[in-house]
């Protein structure tokens, strides 16, 4: 099977940090959301797929076929947004975009006019004088409009203001539809993992945390409040526990283990309820595993 993108044993190290070795990859037609707390190595992954960054050791994989030759084709099915989108500064929005349409044989001007439409972006306005939103909507105009198989966005939706956050996410809802597309999502705003991904990459310290589905992640994570005598050590899959109301409240990686840990304990009146994407992201960020001990 050929996947959107692979990464097999990639390892980037700086002097205060090193990513990897990393294994990761992704199917056709499916978003895939990176999470992790600044400094985790989700800017470094990108930017090392990208061969904007040389890797010590490992490969990049784009529908099977080595990244990084000699020539650029292989970026051409790709569309990368940056943190930090750079132009040429004293040239407007639409100059910026005309000479960056030479690199790419589908480049649609039509589709770059509607995007910049759709997303308000003045194109008269040369690039130094535009906010960090704008050059951010730029970034997205130029890595869309040639519509490739593969995104690659660092922060895509960061400056935004929320009625064009969300023109933004509805256009790449747009570009999922038919099943063909793939994106690489990297952001701190959970809420648009929320709706968008289909699976979640944490990092932390430049490793694989926790890889899983969004829709497993929620079923299983829980928070459960209780009354008991003293605090139970060793509970199967907590990743928290904390007094509460003179009885305890724990955030669970596997609410149904635990559970089953406090009914053996003889702890039976257990209210249940489910965490926010946010909560069980922040819970992971934290330290928690999200994997239920044996």
């Amino acid at each position: 099977m050929n996947h959107a993108y692979a990464v097999r044993q990639l390892q980037k190290s700086y002097p205060d940090f090193c990513l990897g070795p990393l294994d990761l990859d992704l199917p056709p037609g499916l978003v895939q959301g990176l999470v992790g707390p600044n400094g985790s190595g989700k800017t470094t992954l990108l930017l090392c797929m990208m061969g904007m960054a040389t890797v010590d050791r490992g490969e990049v994989l784009f529908s099977g076929q080595p990244a990084h030759r000699n020539t650029a084709d292989w970026k051409r099915d790709l569309g990368f947004v940056p943190d930090e989108p750079a132009f040429f500064e004293g040239w407007s929005g639409a100059r910026n975009l005309k000479f960056i349409s030479q690199f790419y044989p589908d480049w649609s001007p039509d589709r770059a006019a509607e995007l910049a439409r759709r997303f308000q972006l003045p194109l008269n306005k040369k690039a130094w004088s535009l906010s960090r939103g704008n050059r951010t909507k730029l970034a997205l105009v130029a890595a869309m409009a040639h519509r490739p198989r593969l995104y690659l966005f660092d922060e895509p939706t960061a400056g935004l203001d929320p009625v064009v956050r969300s023109e933004v996410m509805e256009a790449l809802w747009e570009e999922m539809e038919g099943g063909e597309r793939s994106i690489i999502y990297s952001t701190h705003l959970i809420t648009d993992l929320q709706r968008f991904a289909d699976e979640l990459v944490f990092l932390r310290d430049g490793r694989v945390q926790l890889r899983t589905d969004k829709e497993s992640l929620a079923d299983r994570w829980g928070r459960l409040t209780f009354q008991a005598a003293q605090e139970p050590a060793g509970l199967t899959a907590a990743v928290e526990i904390r007094r509460q109301n003179g009885g305890y409240q724990v955030i669970s990686a596997d609410a149904q283990a635990t559970l089953k840990d406090l009914a053996g304990r003889g702890i039976q009146a257990v209210q249940h309820s489910r965490l926010s994407m946010e909560d069980i992201a922040v819970s992971i960020m934290k330290g928690g595993t999200g994997v239920a001990a044996d």
